[in-house]
């Protein structure tokens, strides 16, 4: 049915895809919510109507069995009677409300069908809608920053003329010449203090071990 197919289409739509491909993303986003709001209403309401049609052919379809039922016990209560002709007629009009139940319990296995699909549809909606609800504001926050970055360096870009350019460059080769220089020192006065703690400690154990032996020896 036509409603299943396009909350098929909503429920396979990628968010992000849909963002990146639509020039006002905003726009876009608000739309598809919509939709899905819009689209959700639909299918519970058919949901309802489907349930209660459910409903209405089970009842028929008990009353044709009970009706086929009856027509049979009136057929045993002619042979009783030895009534054929009664009772053949009854026979028939058994059979005939049996094949009306068989009829009805075939449309009720495709109702249970039909109203299954729609519950799981309406069940994946809701759970694409809830997605794309929390995402609304993250993807709008994230497309804002990507614009602004964009005119940014759109900006930038357009500041200065060549020799603007090439003055920054030698300016930023300066920063990191003085930031290589700061860390090497950096690095040796590390290195300076690890030896100094290295051979303190070692100092200790020497101390340690010339300790222990003279107490041994006094002690021998």
């Amino acid at each position: 049915m036509a409603l299943l197919e396009r909350v098929s289409t909503l429920v396979r739509a990628n968010i992000n895809d849909l963002v990146d491909k639509a020039e006002d993303p905003e726009k876009m986003i608000k739309q598809v919510i919509l939709d899905m709001q819009n689209q959700l209403l639909q299918v519970k309401t058919q949901v309802a109507i489907s349930i209660a049609d459910q409903h209405v052919l089970d009842k028929k379809l008990s009353e044709s069995e009970e009706s086929g039922r009856q027509w049979m016990r009136r057929a045993e209560m002619a042979v009783d009677k030895k009534d054929d002709t009664l009772a053949r007629a009854a026979v028939e009009r058994s059979m005939s409300y049996q094949s009306t139940a068989e009829s009805f319990k075939q449309q009720v296995e495709d109702q249970k069908t039909q109203v299954e699909n729609l519950k799981g549809a309406l069940l994946k909606l809701q759970q694409k809608l809830v997605e794309a609800q929390s995402k609304s504001d993250m993807l709008i926050a994230q497309h804002r920053r990507s614009r602004a970055l964009n005119k940014a360096n759109e900006a930038g870009l357009n500041m200065g003329e060549s020799s603007n350019a090439a003055a920054f460059d030698r300016m930023k080769t300066k920063v990191r010449h003085t930031e290589a220089t700061a860390q090497a020192k950096s690095e040796l006065l590390a290195d300076n203090v690890d030896d100094k703690f290295a051979a303190m400690e070692k100092q200790d154990e020497i101390d340690r071990l010339l300790n222990d032996l003279k107490a041994k020896r006094k002690a021998g």
